[in-house]
């Protein structure tokens, strides 16, 4: 467990430690390293765009859900977060890439909301007892995500929060055919 935490805590430092710089650089790594779809550019940001944010208030609220949501799945297995990590950067990244409407899309939120569906999925998946507790908890406790797939707020990435749900449910699925 106090590895799992020191995971968790490095990535949110990280995450932390970049948005200050990009906070007095007025978010332009956000600008530059977010997701712009079907640019050139924009291919950067598929594996950067996580670690950037549009400020502080953004960053904080993907602080919490990253650290609960991805904590769950560092604590049954270092090497499972990592591939989960992986898997949800790059399909939603490209996703998102591919699909999105012409915007910048940057934030931890594609994670999450991978995290939720690798979660959710996992209990239906794996079928074991510890699987359906946890998709359990997340459903009653972060249940809610789910209306962030809608397109509500022209200023809120739908597109990344739908493919990082489904990229979640893939790696779930992935994960699932490979035990």
């Amino acid at each position: 467990m106090k590895t799992s935490i020191n995971w968790m805590t490095s990535l949110l430092a990280l995450m932390w430690g970049i948005e200050l710089i990009n906070f007095f650089l007025g978010h332009s790594l956000s600008r530059m390293g977010g997701i712009q779809p079907r640019t050139l550019l924009g291919l950067i940001g598929i594996p950067a765009s996580p670690f950037l944010h549009f400020g502080l208030f953004h960053l904080l609220m993907n602080t919490l859900p990253f650290a609960i949501l991805g904590g769950l799945i560092c604590l049954q297995d270092k090497k499972l977060f990592v591939e989960v990590s992986l898997i949800i950067i790059v399909i939603s990244g490209l996703a998102v890439w591919l699909l999105a409407r012409p915007s910048i899309h940057a934030g931890a939120s594609s994670l999450i909301f991978g995290y939720f569906g690798f979660l959710l999925a996992s209990g239906w998946y794996a079928k074991d007892l510890q699987s359906i507790i946890i998709a359990s908890a997340v459903l009653i406790f972060y249940g809610g995500m789910i209306f962030g797939i809608l397109p509500l707020r022209a200023y809120v990435s739908w597109e990344g929060h739908l493919s990082g749900l489904l990229a979640g449910i893939s790696a779930a699925w992935m994960n699932a055919r490979l035990k």
